[in-house]
């Protein structure tokens, strides 16, 4: 079992066992193991990231509140400065992520 794995239903009762390879995306800098199919927010939880993004002045951390979209709280940056939904992003290979801070 991978260190990540404790976290994922690997072998659901009805639905059966997960099928997908294993990849990999940078988190600030962090490379951590994410499952094909995988959405941001699901691949930094199963290793056990919590925090997305900052708000500043008060340095008041952001991640999943609803994870269907509608909040923004778990807004992140990837590539090309481009600000995403972690809960609604697929994660593919060499995916580049990396937290918000906000100045407000």
């Amino acid at each position: 079992m991978k260190n990540n794995d404790r976290l994922r239903v690997l072998n659901h009762p009805v639905l059966g066992a997960v099928k997908a390879e294993s990849i990999y995306l940078n988190f600030n800098g962090r490379q951590i193991a994410a499952m094909e199919g995988d959405t941001i927010a699901s691949a930094l939880m199963a290793n056990d990231i919590k925090n997305f993004r900052q708000v500043n002045p008060q340095a008041q951390n952001r991640g999943i509140y609803c994870n269907i979209g509608h909040c923004f709280e778990c807004r992140v940056q990837i590539e090309n400065d481009v600000t995403v939904r972690a809960c609604l992003t697929k994660v593919y290979d060499g995916m580049q992520v990396s937290s918000i801070i906000q100045n407000k």
